[in-house]
């Protein structure tokens, strides 16, 4: 396509600026560039139809033209030169004439604010319904709202380097991308935009100085402030598209993906961006390359860019602790043949003739030992010493990800032109549901500007009955999972009856492997999570109702409360199940005779006991459940059901007049809460392997592989499922980062308490170091240790066993006594079945060693901080460095701006007349 060049160029320039000024449609914007002969009708190598819908008129000369097939499968104008910035469409509803006054009102104030429109007739759309109107921003408009914007732009080529040569790089290579898709254009120093000072930026060509991320932001900021209503009525409330969507009149606006991602666009203008991001970064064959985050940023946005930087981020660091969970669980498998404790278990004449006392009432009767003989085994491969130094791990390492986090996001806050940067005025501006449901109005003190308010007697009521929503919500999920507990008790007794007889065995293979305390547990743990996802779709529409109704005032509020909201809710959602095996389950007991019920005595719903082996192994089982099944059924929900979708919507992209909007309009809208729930789906993991790490290391291998999938089908979605968003900036992961920080503190006391009481670790220890009886420390005659006595007689008649639940290896006569769990004296003591000296010999040793642990690493995770700058000595170096650049070119730059005007004062010779445009800026006022 040939461009405009030398004089024309420039006289073109000036009658566009004049079609602005006297606020020319589209037809006449047109007929005067075609007058200068240098619009050429092609794009992506075909011809275009010329007829303007505005205007119905066509230009001279391309009746030829106008005979052949459109490719609407552009992101042009059809005059192939502007480019459309941004997409509205709407049906044509026969009983819509509000509607339609609304749009022809709308219209007109884009009009008046520079940007010009061109409409798709709905009988050229697929569905012969929809209307399309394209929105071009041409350059005075961009200008204008990037000095409002205080949009950074480049001004001088870096000459600062990349960084240095690393040892062994060619180690890295196979993990990286083209040069070209990782740094898409070249690093400048930039500076806010000046309208006033346009020589000053590198500005070569004014149709691309702005890349199309920042067009569609600029163009957003009008929409979102364009008034609807007409001039002679002075209606605040209507104002903005996000109200026109709301209420129908439009029904969706977006900014255009450049191309098709399986193809190059054929035009040489269309970066093509969206296919290098496809071929590079959205399959997942690319699973182990980098990400082009430098692209993403490009195109997608600030924002985007900050989410998939992050992810990424965690990503890596999940690597180390995976790492350092498969060698804990490898020395687990290592010392599984020195394991005494599973051995005495296990040995027949040990284990073979310890006889437990029932673990329910009734139907449950008297067990030998070593029928735990496999629990125990597996419950040595997490519950061992090497799960200490792996927890202790755990807790430097969250330290380590989220300050070295803060060293990566301010590495970026500087390559992304983010270093002083503020909340821009789009995000705090007014929701317009607070415009619409606050009817009072207030003084505003700084714009002395009456604006709505929410009086503090209705705030109040509105913060109230959202706390009571929230709070019952909260207790529902308490009251869900008491019901599971029950679930428990009263199962397990089923159970105990139904494989008293041991029709399991008959089972080939693993039939052996089930007991009433797996078939319990694994029973219970997924009804627990089929729980969790119901309560888990309903709440999500709660809590946007509570949000709503609190009404708050800007899109942050609105987020930071939606957000800690949900948070609050998924935290007990998914984590009270865990956090009652881990800190509940088998703590009260009681013993034979004396035993504690969850409902009272008469309820014959005994507290759960762990096994002899503890209660990690149930744990362990709890969280590799929840876990695995709700990264399973998000990678379900985000891949596989929109797999179908797309494969639908391709049969229809195989027309050939399938319209650039049209393709993008069939795709799911890209909602501005879009990116919360992928947020929250990875801090409930993050919740997961670093709450109860230390119960499962490897957990983080399993957020690893899952990571690593989630990265490529997030950046499927984006670059094949959603419609283009709106370019928004941010610097940070917002309250997200406050959040994982509770979270990172939280976990290194649930993990102290996890080693402490759910473990049998302590226990060992104590025995080992002071009660073994020996000379040499060995585990040997621990498990005689750790059980005591109670005698069979004094069982009350309301536990004993039923005659048909007695096994027939169980002779009354032989055996007078059972075994339990506890640490009491025997009977015939002169204080039988209360607490021995040993029992709280563990128990301090026990809260010692939460202590101990705590302090140990919470002194290293503060250290560490400390000696971890949050920013970077280079990215200082190079902040300070950009900023006196700054200051010296524009020194520079006025310096010889005064120069000129000192030299040209001197010049006797009468001016030459000069056609200006005085008013070219009042189009734009209303907007501003």
């Amino acid at each position: 396509m040939r461009r405009i060049t030398g004089m024309a160029r420039e006289e073109t320039l000036i009658e566009m600026k004049s079609a602005m000024d006297s606020q020319i449609g589209g037809k006449e914007h047109i007929q005067r560039l075609a007058d200068f002969g240098n619009i050429q009708e092609e794009c992506n190598g075909h011809s275009h139809n010329n007829s303007i819908e505005d205007g119905g008129t066509q230009l001279p000369g391309h009746t030829e033209t106008d005979r052949l097939q459109q490719n609407k499968d552009t992101v042009f104008f059809r005059d192939g030169v502007r480019r459309i910035d941004f997409i509205l469409s709407y049906l044509d509803d026969k009983d819509g004439e509000k509607k339609q006054e609304r749009r022809r009102e709308f219209e007109a104030n884009l009009k008046k604010a520079g940007l010009e429109l061109e409409t798709e007739d709905k009988s050229d759309s697929d569905d012969l319904k929809t209307y399309f109107l394209k929105i071009h921003a041409p350059w005075e408009v961009l200008a204008t709202y990037a000095d409002v914007l205080k949009i950074k732009v480049p001004f001088k080529e870096s000459d600062i380097p990349h960084g240095q040569d690393v040892p062994l790089e060619w180690l890295s290579r196979p993990f990286r991308l083209p040069e070209k898709v990782m740094r898409p254009q070249p690093d400048y120093f930039t500076s806010p935009f000046d309208k006033d000072k346009i020589d000053f930026f590198l500005i070569k060509n004014q149709d691309t100085f702005f890349p199309p991320s920042t067009r569609n932001r600029i163009v957003y900021y009008i929409l979102s402030r364009c008034p609807y209503h007409k001039e002679d009525r002075k209606e605040t409330d209507k104002k903005g598209i996000k109200r026109l969507l709301n209420n129908g009149t439009y029904t969706s606006a977006f900014p255009l993906h450049d191309c098709r991602y399986w193809e190059r666009n054929t035009n040489e203008q269309c970066e093509s961006e969206r296919y290098h991001l496809y071929k590079n970064w959205a399959r997942f064959l690319c699973f182990y390359k980098e990400q082009p985050l430098n692209l993403i940023r490009k195109y997608y946005g600030e924002k985007i860019g900050i989410y998939f930087a992050w992810l990424g981020f965690y990503t890596e660091m999940l690597f180390f602790a995976a790492v350092m969970g498969v060698i804990c669980f490898t020395y687990g498998v290592l010392s599984y043949d020195d394991n005494l404790t599973s051995k005495e278990i296990c040995d027949p004449s040990i284990g073979g003739r310890t006889v437990m006392c029932p673990l329910c009432d009734k139907k449950c009767s008297y067990w030998k030992l070593n029928s735990t003989c496999l629990s125990s085994w597996q419950s040595h491969l997490f519950d061992n010493e090497g799960t200490v130094f792996f927890a202790m791990f755990m807790g430097i390492w969250v330290t380590l990800f989220l300050e070295f986090w803060k060293r990566r996001q301010a590495q970026l806050e500087y390559e992304w032109d983010l270093v002083d940067f503020e909340e821009e005025q789009q995000q705090l501006q007014i929701r317009p549901e607070f415009e619409t449901k606050c009817t009072d109005q207030r003084l505003n003190r700084i714009t002395q500007e009456m604006e709505p308010y929410l009086p503090l007697p209705k705030k109040c009521g509105r913060f109230c009955l959202s706390g009571v929503t929230v709070l019952f919500w909260m207790l529902l999920i308490v009251a869900c999972i008491t019901g599971v507990i029950v679930y428990r008790l009263a199962v397990y007794a089923a159970f105990a009856s139904i494989m008293k007889d041991s029709p399991t065995k008959k089972i080939h293979l693993v039939g052996s492997l089930i007991t009433p305390q797996l078939a319990t547990s694994v029973t219970a743990s997924f009804i627990n999570f089929v729980i969790i996802m119901i309560l888990n779709f309903f709440y999500e529409r709660v809590a946007i109702w509570i949000t709503d109704m609190e009404i708050p005032k800007t899109h942050l509020e609105y987020e930071n409360k939606l957000t800690m909201k949900m948070f609050l809710f998924q935290f007990v959602n998914y984590y009270s199940s865990c956090f009652y095996v881990a800190f509940f389950k088998g703590k009260f007991v009681g013993y034979p005779g004396n035993y504690t019920y969850m409902f009272g005595k008469y309820s014959r719903l005994r507290n759960e006991e762990c096994d002899p082996g503890g209660c990690l192994i149930e744990l362990t089982t709890q969280l590799v459940i929840v876990m695995t099944g709700k990264q399973v059924c998000g990678n379900i929900q985000e891949a596989l059901l929109p797999l179908l979708r797309n494969w639908w919507c391709s049969r229809k992209a195989r027309k050939d007049q399938y319209s650039r909007w049209e393709q993008d309009h069939d795709l799911q809208n890209f909602s501005q809460l879009g990116l919360f729930y992928e947020y929250l789906e990875m801090v409930i993991q993050f919740g997961f392997i670093t709450l109860f790490v230390a119960s499962f290391p490897l957990a983080p291998l399993l957020a690893l592989c899952n990571n690593i999938l989630e990265v490529r089908v997030d950046a499927w979605k984006f670059t094949t499922q959603f419609r283009r968003p709106v370019a928004a900036k941010a610097h940070n992961i917002g309250a997200w980062q406050e959040i994982l920080n509770v979270v990172a503190i939280l976990s290194v006391v649930t993990n102290a308490f996890i080693m402490a009481f759910t473990s049998d670790m302590i226990p060992r220890l104590v025995y080992l170091y002071a009660y073994h009886p020996g000379s040499e420390a060995t585990m040997s005659g621990y498990i005689n240790n750790s059980l005591s006595v109670y005698d069979i007689s004094q069982i009350p008649l309301l536990s004993t066993p039923e005659e048909g639940a007695i096994p027939a290896w169980f002779n009354s006569s032989f055996i007078t006594t059972c075994r339990y769990r506890d640490y009491r004296y025997p009977p015939g003591h002169q204080r039988q079945y209360s607490h021995t000296m040993q029992f709280w010999h563990i128990l301090a040793a026990k809260l010692a060693f939460i202590i101990i642990m705590e302090h140990v690493v919470f002194v290293v995770k503060f250290f560490v901080a400390w000696l971890i700058p949050d920013v970077p000595s280079e990215v200082k170096a190079r902040i300070k460095r950009e900023r006196y650049l700054i200051q010296e070119y524009l020194h520079n730059y006025e310096v010889e701006k005064l120069k000129i005007q000192l030299s040209q004062s001197f010049i006797i010779e009468p001016k030459p007349e000069v056609c200006t445009a005085t008013d070219k800026h009042h189009v734009l006022s209303e907007c501003l």
